[in-house]
């Protein structure tokens, strides 16, 4: 059994999401579904499954605790005093959780209001990714990997790469993920991590603005053609000059283009790849600030796809003097053992009951009902 050190072992984005969602869909519910992309090379036994169950039901346990809830309220004065109440007030539901191993599958959703159930793909996540670990990989310990992470942050200070981990999904385990930053701490180039808890426990910066979800629901609840505007609009309702990163990839990046006018460009900060080609990406961002009269120097790419060392040093070089830049490696950081960690998501499936979906820019990354997907790039005028 997983037992989770704290409510904040989670990912920073889903705070501020949640509040987001809190301020204004506080009414909507969602249904979220587990998808491991690589089945064919997984076998989830009966007693991972009875693992996984002890494990869900023991984060019921779980609460904000008073140091953590003065730590948020000093750190991060975008988290509103109602809201910090309300996640003072949290805590996880385990029968918002329905799962079952089948044939060495496993098949999983989370149903529930958007606002409560919102919290649960970050631990569980980590929680699948621990389990898996310890089941199927007998042999490996933790020999060398404090070694390992230094070599690591050392190659990348070396080359003035600004790095953060974003490893909490599908770390090895919480002492992984807990060694990597302590260990990348060290290094001035380092600016954060997504991990609250960990971010807190070192005095670090937690680092997350938005992910897919947020612009997925705004899709069913607002409009799917223009979602990113919605969403972009919605976000700058709530958070104001702050939190400014904006994922451009859900429908692809020529539909985010088409809403990411002056307007929006000028308010984000940041811009995050998550999908496609880094390089091909690059160029693009670069030519649409161009186009709008913006100078890329005075904006940031901030990289999370799939990220190691090398491709960050390599992005990195490409980017020097033509756009600033950033780097969130999550996997390459808290899971490099020798055996292969999972290729698991855990994505927005539908929003009141209407199907929501995303596109990316990388045809394997998109997810959703067929059909649903299928009207989606209908609208987005994306062909096969």
């Amino acid at each position: 059994m997983i037992v989770l050190p704290s409510l904040l072992d989670t990912d920073f984005y889903k705070l501020t999401m949640q509040q987001a969602v809190l301020e204004h869909y506080p009414n909507t519910n969602v249904k979220y579904k587990f998808t491991n992309r690589k089945a064919q090379e997984t076998n989830f036994t009966q007693e991972f499954a009875d693992e996984l169950r002890a494990s869900i039901n023991a984060t019921s346990s779980l609460r904000l605790k008073k140091d953590e809830k003065k730590w948020l309220q000093e750190k991060y004065a975008f988290l509103k005093p109602q809201y910090i109440e309300y996640l003072s007030n949290y805590e996880f539901d385990p029968s918002e959780v329905d799962f079952s191993v089948n044939d060495g599958k496993l098949e999983l959703n989370i149903s529930g209001p958007w606002h409560r159930t919102i919290l649960w793909e970050v631990p569980l996540m980590a929680i699948i990714s621990e389990l898996h670990g310890q089941f199927t990989a007998d042999q490996w310990n933790y020999d060398g990997q404090e070694a390992k992470i230094v070599q690591k942050g050392s190659a990348l200070a070396a080359e003035g790469c600004k790095f953060a981990d974003f490893g909490t999904r599908r770390r090895r385990s919480y002492f992984t993920q807990d060694l990597v930053v302590k260990n990348l701490m060290l290094f001035n180039n380092c600016v954060g991590t997504s991990n609250v808890h960990l971010a807190q426990k070192y005095n670090l910066r937690a680092i997350g603005t938005q992910a897919h979800e947020w612009v997925m629901g705004v899709s069913a609840l607002e409009s799917l053609r223009h979602a990113n505007r919605f969403a972009m609009q919605k976000w700058c309702d709530t958070y104001g000059a702050n939190l400014g990163t904006v994922l451009p990839d859900t429908f692809g990046i020529k539909a985010f283009f088409d809403d990411f006018t002056l307007y929006y460009a000028s308010l984000f900060d940041s811009i995050r790849h998550d999908s496609g080609d880094p390089f091909k990406f690059t160029d693009k961002v670069i030519a649409h600030y161009k186009k709008l009269n913006i100078d890329p120097n005075s904006k940031t790419i901030i990289f999370s796809d799939g990220l190691n060392v090398e491709l960050a040093i390599e992005l990195n070089r490409y980017c020097s003097g033509k756009i600033k830049c950033a780097f969130g490696i999550g996997t390459n950081f808290t899971n490099d053992f020798a055996t292969k960690s999972l290729n698991m998501v855990i994505k927005l499936y539908s929003v009141d009951g209407i199907p929501v979906v995303k596109l990316s820019d990388e045809p394997t990354k998109a997810t959703g009902d067929k059909k649903a997907v299928e009207v989606a790039k209908w609208t987005f005028g994306i062909e096969e």
